[in-house]
């Protein structure tokens, strides 16, 4: 198999589909025959993944490598900046945390040549043994402000010499001034690396874009390569919380209504997502009093600042709506700073979130919780209960909750987890836990017994991998991206 260059995936903003059509990517190269891995430098987000060895990485490049077909490592996202309020981030250097820094100390004051060569050096690990590395940046590579600070977006591309293409969302608006004034903004050797132009999430009839397609390419001398159709029948999960945006409705009738409490600092929300494709569920989030109240199930999401999401949900009233609902007998379930928040108190001595010591929980578990500096971040198997079937997780969470009780959820080779006190009532640290069936079986079996749940969330991932590969390779001119990817370019050193 011929030894292809690097492809890089950059943007004209955020949130223009440049995880998804990576994603799409990883999986079509692994369908001809090739061997890709994902790759990006740094990454924002809440939603994050433990690997096989125990280290954190972003969530999407842990979906990519799904679609890759391969277990995910460490290299393929070695910065991850998780926000802890609006102002500060949790910094993640190759997988374990090593401080709290607001933007300006992490932009201004980190040595940003030493991190992109700390960066950059997961990248050559991952070319030395994959075919492609499929390359994602971050944000829009036209923030001329950012530009001496970067280490994810062009600098990379110019350091892999990557074939890059630009991604435009045309259902923005915008799309011609967004192109031509990203591309105009580009130094000449950056500019020489772009291959071509991908107009994203299309609307209506394409024919209708060819003149538009055929300006956009006079304007900027690049080809568009690719149109791709909006789509919301194909499911990838996302990392971005933007998408939860789409899932703030209210409860409904003939159906189990599953309500998730929208937090502001709420973590790993894919943790429910298998949840929204089992026919006899609705799935949504609220943080309103009135809507938690119409729920059938109510779950508790993880957090990344436990003390100050419990503080938020006091102020929405939802902490009585949460505690009534227990009373009655309604299922009120917890993961991670969710399981946290349903104890008697969180402490936080270190001073981990914030500057409070000890806040008060919602009181449904007999268990407490000290936060600690040392984070744990592991894949775990499991038994759920007393059930046979071994189950799939992982753990990402700083803290030790414990309880005068044992009464453990679920157990591993290596302990326990998590608090049991009824069927209708627990917390787990475990991420991932609603995507075993044998867990969602039993939560909702205490709402609708007898229900069967026959959905295997695994199995359907794969089929919508194939999916999207099939929309993408039919949108986008594959024969003119292999072209580029199978070019030797040298850029000339002007240093």
């Amino acid at each position: 198999m011929k030894k292809l260059r690097p492809i890089m995936f950059v943007g004209t903003g955020s949130d223009v589909g440049k995880s998804i059509i990576n994603a799409a990517f990883c999986r079509i190269f692994l369908q001809d025959g090739y061997r890709p891995a994902p790759f990006k430098a740094q990454n924002m987000s809440l939603n994050s993944y433990a690997t096989p060895d125990g280290l954190e990485i972003g969530r999407a490049q842990a979906m990519q490598a799904e679609a890759s077909g391969i277990s995910c490592r460490v290299e393929m996202n070695p910065v991850l900046l998780k926000p802890t309020s609006n102002t500060q981030s949790q910094v993640v250097l190759n997988g374990k945390p090593i401080g709290v820094k607001s933007a300006s100390e992490y932009f201004m004051d980190t040595d940003r040549d030493a991190l992109f060569h700390e960066a950059f050096s997961s990248f050559r690990k991952l070319a030395a043994e994959y075919n492609p590395v499929v390359v994602e940046g971050a944000g829009s590579i036209s923030e001329i402000n950012l530009w001496e600070k970067d280490i994810t977006n062009m600098r990379v591309a110019l350091e892999a010499r990557a074939a890059t293409y630009l991604i435009a969302d045309i259902d923005r608006g915008g799309v011609f001034g967004s192109v031509y004034g990203t591309l105009k903004l580009l130094p000449q050797e950056q500019l020489d690396l772009i291959e071509g132009i991908i107009i994203n999430k299309f609307r209506g009839d394409i024919n209708l874009f060819t003149r538009g397609r055929q300006q956009l390419e006079e304007l900027t001398g690049k080809p568009v390569i690719g149109i791709i159709p909006h789509f919301r029948d194909i499911y990838i999960e996302q990392e971005d919380s933007v998408v939860l945006e789409q899932n703030q409705r209210s409860a409904t009738s003939g159906k189990i209504n599953v309500a998730v409490v929208l937090l502001p600092h709420m973590s790993n929300f894919t943790d429910f997502n298998s949840l929204h494709h089992i026919p006899e569920v609705h799935l949504y989030y609220t943080h309103r009093a009135r809507e938690l109240e119409k729920a059938d199930i109510i779950l508790l999401p993880g957090s990344k600042n436990t003390i100050a999401d419990l503080e938020f949900i006091r102020s929405q009233q939802m902490d009585t709506i949460i505690q009534e609902a227990h009373r009655q007998g309604k299922p009120v379930y917890g993961v991670c700073g969710g399981y946290q928040m349903m104890g008697q108190r969180v402490c936080d001595p270190h001073h981990v979130e914030g500057d409070v010591d000890e806040v008060n929980g919602l009181g449904l578990l007999p268990v407490s919780t000290i936060l600690t500096r040392e984070k744990k971040t592991e894949q775990v198997a499991f038994r759920y209960l007393t059930f046979e079937t071994l189950c799939s997780g992982y753990e990402i969470h700083m803290g030790q909750t414990v309880s005068p009780y044992e009464n453990p959820l679920c157990t591993m080779e290596t302990g326990s987890d998590g608090y049991f006190l009824n069927a209708k009532t627990w917390g787990s640290y475990i991420h991932g836990i609603f995507d075993n069936p044998v867990v969602v079986q039993h939560i909702l079996e205490q709402v609708q017994p007898g229900i069967q749940v026959d959905f295997n969330y695994k199995a359907f991932k794969e089929k919508e991998f194939d999916r999207l590969a099939e929309l993408v390779r039919a949108s986008v001119d594959m024969e003119q991206v292999y072209s580029t990817l199978e070019r030797e370019v040298i850029i000339e050193d002007k240093g």
